[in-house]
């Protein structure tokens, strides 16, 4: 999914900024890493957490990220790590089969950093900044439709739920209007080109974010559907993690976390019972929460890397309990547009 590390809502924006891993005394302090364990940081983006994870204690870790940029500029780090690093060019949704393939299971912790890297942000031709003009694509990958498909082929109605649902934009329907009105004039292929067109709408208040940073997060969100791939990861690292092992998940929107914080509540929940019938129901819970309720960055790491403001910060312990049956876990998903019948008058 993202590659992680250290890059909110704000950084939409795109601004330049050195990669400083968010809160990763914190990560380290509920990872509690320990000698000869197995690691998986599904995010591995500039590799700050895994870094930390290797000089915390003698183990190993697998290190996964869609982006192979990323891998590719983790080969330093593979070489200083001498045998203790792998790293691997997929999806973290497919974290547990990726440590099966590997003979790395069971696992002894997780860590996912749901955003999006600096160094993504900072190289205008991956489109995902509004302030570094280059192509519309925003993929993480290189498989797959691009943002400027998206905002080529969905109708006025499907791109306003997009805004509004992936980047709570309360403006989404004057903007998916004027999208639609402008690519009727010309293809909208350039992220200048878009962040001009919702800036219309969407007036800049001093201090306050860059108009398009919400329309951008949807585009970029559905591009790489990040949503889905993080609930499937969090099922991932529930069948992965052996007893005793750690879940920590580092998110920078509301959406996001509202995901982790369900499926940790749900998957923590003792069963129900009755004063009628004593036979507990359900299954028994698959984590015990290590963070009670979300950990945020200090002020002194915010002072120094503004783009830790938005963090929150989740972890667990997975139990002895059987993984639960999937369920209907995509229903943590927002919900898709409305279809529509016949022609609008």
């Amino acid at each position: 999914m993202t590659t992680g590390h250290g890059v909110g809502p704000a950084d939409a924006a795109g601004g330049p900024a050195r990669h400083l891993p968010v809160m990763l005394a914190e990560v380290l302090a509920h990872l509690a890493p320990k000698d000869a364990g197995r690691y998986v940081d599904g995010t591995f983006g500039a590799g700050g957490y895994t870094r930390g994870i290797l000089e915390a204690a003698d183990c190993r870790v697998l290190a996964i990220d869609r982006d192979p940029t990323a891998i590719a500029a983790g080969a330093d780090l593979v070489a200083e790590a001498a045998g203790r690093l792998t790293l691997v060019n997929d999806r973290f949704s497919r974290l547990d089969a990726v440590a099966q393939e590997h003979d790395f299971t069971p696992l002894d912790g997780v860590v996912l950093d749901i955003g999006v890297s600096s160094m993504q942000l900072d190289q205008a031709e991956r489109g995902f900044s509004f302030r570094r003009d280059g192509p519309l694509d925003m993929r993480m990958g290189d498989t797959g439709p691009s943002a400027a498909d998206l905002v080529a082929t969905l109708d006025e109605v499907q791109l306003a739920h997009l805004i509004w649902s992936l980047g709570e934009e309360r403006h989404s329907r004057p903007i998916a209007r004027a999208i639609v009105k402008a690519r009727g004039e010309s293809p909208i292929t350039r992220t200048a080109q878009l962040a001009e067109i919702v800036s219309r709408i969407v007036w800049q208040k001093p201090g306050e974010m860059h108009p398009a940073t919400r329309t951008f997060q949807a585009l970029r969100i559905a591009v790489n559907e990040e949503l889905s791939e993080l609930v499937q990861a969090l099922v991932a690292a529930e069948r992965a993690l052996a007893p005793g092992g750690r879940l920590v998940v580092v998110t920078f929107h509301s959406l996001e976390d509202r995901i982790v914080k369900t499926f940790l509540s749900n998957r923590a929940k003792a069963p129900s019972a009755s004063r009628h019938l004593p036979q507990a129901e359900g299954p028994e819970p698959a984590f015990r929460l290590v963070a009670k309720g979300v950990v945020e960055p200090g002020p002194d790491e915010v002072a120094g890397n503004p783009r830790a403001r938005s963090a929150k910060l989740r972890a667990a312990e997975r139990t002895n309990a059987p993984a639960h049956p999937g369920g209907d876990l995509m229903g943590l998903l927002p919900a898709p547009p409305p279809q529509r019948h016949g022609r609008r008058r």
